[in-house]
C-alpha cells in the first residue's frame, strides 16, 4: 500500500493505491475524511465516506483486480469528485435488487447520495466516480 499523495499541480486532490479487498474501504474512508477536513468541508465527510465505501465494495465484488486507486479531487470550489480506479474495463451498472436481497444496491446508494456519478473508460481500465456539491457557505 502506498501513502496518500497530494497532487503537485492542477486541481487539488489526493490519491492512494490500496489492495482490492473489503478491508481497504477503511483506508479509503480515512483518505476522503482527511481531504474534506483539509479543505474545510467536513460536513461532507459522512456522505463522502459512504460513497467511497460503496465504490470500493463495487470494485471488490465485480472486478478481478488486485489493486485499486482511490482518488479525491476538488474539481472546482463547488464540486468534489470521489473515485475508485481499477484495471478492469467492465462498466458499472445500476442494480435492480429483488425484495430483501443483500446485493445490488451500492450504485443506487451512490446515485442517491451524489450530485451525479459516472465512469471514465481508459486504455488501462476505468475510473468510477461520484461528485458532491459543496454547500454554499464553504
Amino acid at each position: 500500500m502506498t501513502a496518500a499523495k497530494p497532487t503537485a499541480t492542477g486541481v487539488p486532490g489526493y490519491t492512494e493505491t490500496v489492495p482490492c479487498e473489503p478491508e481497504s474501504a477503511r483506508r479509503a474512508r480515512l483518505l476522503v475524511s482527511a481531504a474534506l477536513d483539509t479543505w474545510g468541508i467536513g460536513e461532507l465527510v459522512e456522505v463522502g465516506t459512504l460513497i467511497v465505501s460503496e465504490l470500493i465494495s463495487n470494485a471488490v465484488s465485480h472486478t478481478p483486480c488486485r489493486l485499486v486507486r482511490v482518488v479525491i479531487r476538488r474539481e472546482t470550489a463547488e464540486v468534489i469528485r470521489i473515485g475508485v480506479a481499477d484495471n478492469c474495463r467492465d462498466t458499472p451498472e445500476l442494480g435492480c435488487p429483488e425484495g430483501d436481497s443483500e446485493g445490488g444496491r451500492g450504485l443506487l446508494l451512490v446515485e442517491s447520495l451524489s450530485w451525479r456519478w459516472g465512469y471514465d473508460l481508459h486504455r488501462w481500465g476505468k475510473l468510477v466516480w461520484a461528485e458532491l456539491r459543496v454547500p454554499a457557505a464553504c
